[in-house]
């Protein structure tokens, strides 16, 4: 039945076992991948099945074929088998033995695992035609959703096939105690009724499971021990599912999330009209375990009425008591993260939709490494989907990823900064600071020496200068002169950081403003004042010669204040003297080469020499 060429890829199996039988041990494993999963993997031995008996094939190879046949939700689920040297594997969904866990089973998770065993055989008997034959705690596992499956189908036979022969070769490998005393000496009647076997199994399995538990716990349930304690005598396996125990509030929603393909749209807009209420009378543990992958099925997520009033309360775990979620944060991740990482796997529109339009509410619940390979991936698929709305929703959605794992990992590429902070009076840090002096701070300013800061709210300074030739010279007063020496800015850059204000009135602001300050004092260390030029027709740009190109860096905008003096007459030879001391400072002539000129005039050798300076 199974080859090594079925063998999962990416199994790792622990090597711990969970449970050893007489036919095979039971290992947990896990799937590594895209998409993990968690699984049972059933090894058989070639010694644990020896006795010559049971003859061939193997129990677990006739437990595999069984289970692989018989699909239902309330049995074992199959995933795979194959064979590997002398070994044989079975991969089924992830279980524990209800031994291991009985325990801790309250008596609602107990009601709804009976529930599911019942349901069970009733789908063997009337749909298969098939009895189990050993119905007992070893048989049944359970899931880590909290349900209850059926296994052991290695003891099962289709009714046709049931007789006395068939019943005392694996009476040895049967639980003694749920085999009836008057088995074989009633062999006709469990021929007229096959199902008389596993109701008296399910019985005791019933009475025991059930031996501790308080009667006030579930409606009917002391009704209910007593008839499994008679062994039902008088009722079948069918009418058992009408009884008190398990037709109360909870299990009436259990039934219903079952039965939900077969309900009418009246019933389910009803339903889950009032589903909510109703599960806040239920602990919600219980609730998540046992409803949580009914409550997130495909038929759930695609009803109208439970998108509107019941998803956004499930999709939403509560933070304190008084958020309107159903489950906290705890039980959430618990028992609807699991579950929700399958779902965004599903491929269908309306269902990723869903899941996006709801990401918000529940996004903080998974784990970083679960967004990150399993939550993201499927999210980037849907952007290149044709659908527009699909697209335009799964970008609103990876939105809500970015806080969580970075720009960096949702969108990938080279980032850089584009963007920069540009309201008023933003105070760059990390940067050197410049100085400028007002002779007239505000009077909210605090004149005394101190840091600025966000406590210096007082401080009043213009978002932007005026325009040219709109200042106002009563709102601003500065206190240096109109002159101004650009090359000072680059010097300033090495001033000491900080931000204050001084008695003098010296205001410390970042990059925002220029440095102005201690201009007369650079100005005469570095370079000599120049003299006053009284003739403005000597600055006529005609009369300058080519700079030297030798000559040092000068900056020639330092004097661009022009100095306007009273109209006096002045004397020829003392312009020239003027001239002679402006060509030491600069280096350059600012006027034709001195001649000596005749009379008070222009001659016409002067014109001469003009034309020929302009053809230069």
């Amino acid at each position: 039945m199974g080859n090594e060429k079925s063998v999962l890829k990416g199994l790792e199996i622990d090597d711990k076992a969970l449970e050893i039988t007489d036919f095979w041990t039971h290992h947990s494993s896990k799937i590594q991948g895209p998409n993990p999963q968690n699984l049972s993997i059933f090894i058989s031995e070639p010694s644990l099945h020896s006795d010559a008996s049971f003859g061939k094939p193997s129990p677990l190879e006739k437990a595999a074929k069984n289970l692989m046949v018989h699909r239902h939700p309330y049995i074992l689920k199959y995933v795979s088998s194959w064979s590997k040297g002398s070994k044989f594997f079975l991969a089924t969904e992830e279980v524990k033995p209800l031994v291991q866990v009985i325990g801790t089973q309250t008596t609602l998770q107990i009601c709804v695992g009976l529930y599911s065993i019942l349901g069970a055989l009733l789908f063997l008997h009337q749909k298969a035609s098939s009895s189990h034959n050993n119905v007992c705690s070893s048989s049944i596992y359970v899931t880590s959703e909290g349900g209850w499956k059926l296994g052991g189908l290695e003891y099962l036979c289709q009714i046709s096939e049931l007789n006395l022969m068939y019943l005392r070769k694996i009476k040895m490998y049967r639980y003694e105690n749920a085999i009836s005393p008057d088995e074989e000496t009633s062999i006709q009647t469990i021929s007229d009724n096959p199902s008389a076997i596993d109701k008296y199994a399910f019985a005791v399995l019933a009475e025991d499971v059930l031996k501790i538990k308080n009667e006030d716990d579930v409606p009917g349930l002391s009704e209910f021990k007593q008839l499994c304690k008679e062994k039902l005598k008088d009722t079948t396996l069918d009418c058992l599912v009408h009884h008190p125990f398990f037709n109360h509030n909870f299990m009436n929603i259990y039934a219903f999330l079952t039965e939900l393909p077969l309900k009418n749209e009246n019933e389910k807009e009803e339903f889950f009209s009032k589903l909510v209420s109703q599960l806040q009378n239920f602990p919600e543990k219980i609730v998540a375990e046992q409803l949580g992958k009914l409550l997130l099925s495909r038929m759930v997520l695609l009803d109208a009425t439970a998108q509107t009033k019941f998803l956004p309360i499930i999709l939403k775990p509560k933070e304190n008591d008084d958020d309107s979620g159903l489950l906290s944060i705890s039980t959430f991740q618990a028992c609807l993260v699991p579950q929700l990482l399958q779902v965004f796997c599903v491929r269908d529109t309306p269902i990723r939709l869903l899941l996006l339009l709801h990401l918000h509410l529940f996004v903080k619940t998974f784990q970083i490494e679960d967004l990150r390979h399993r939550v993201l991936p499927e999210l980037l698929v849907g952007i290149k989907d044709t659908d527009d709305y699909l697209v335009s929703t799964t970008l609103r959605a990876l939105a809500d990823l970015v806080p969580i794992l970075g720009a960096a990992t949702v969108i990938g590429g080279n980032r850089g900064k584009l963007f920069t902070d540009g309201r008023p009076n933003k105070h760059q840090r990390n940067k050197k600071n410049r100085h400028v002096r007002f002779s007239s701070p505000c009077k909210s300013v605090n004149t005394t020496s101190s840091p600025i800061g966000p406590e210096m709210t007082g401080l009043c300074l213009p978002e932007r200068p005026s325009p040219d030739g709109g200042e106002d010279k009563s709102e601003t007063n500065f206190s240096f002169a109109e002159e101004e020496n650009w090359s000072d800015w680059d010097a300033q850059e090495n001033e000491s950081e900080g931000a204050a204000v001084t008695e003098s009135g010296e205001l410390v602001l970042t990059d925002e403003y220029v440095d102005v300050d201690r201009e007369d004092k650079l100005t005469s260390t570095r370079y000599p004042k120049k003299p006053i030029i009284s003739d403005i027709s000597e600055l006529d740009i005609k009369h300058l010669k080519p700079m030297n190109e030798n000559a040092e860096d000068i900056d020639f905008f330092t004097d661009m204040e022009p100095v306007i003096q009273k109209t006096q007459t002045l004397r020829l030879d003392e312009a020239d003297e003027i001239e002679t001391e402006t060509k030491k400072v600069f280096n350059v002539s600012l006027a034709p080469t001195a001649t000596e000129v005749e009379g008070d005039g222009w001659t016409d050798g002067d014109l001469d020499d003009w034309d020929v300076e302009n053809k230069c």
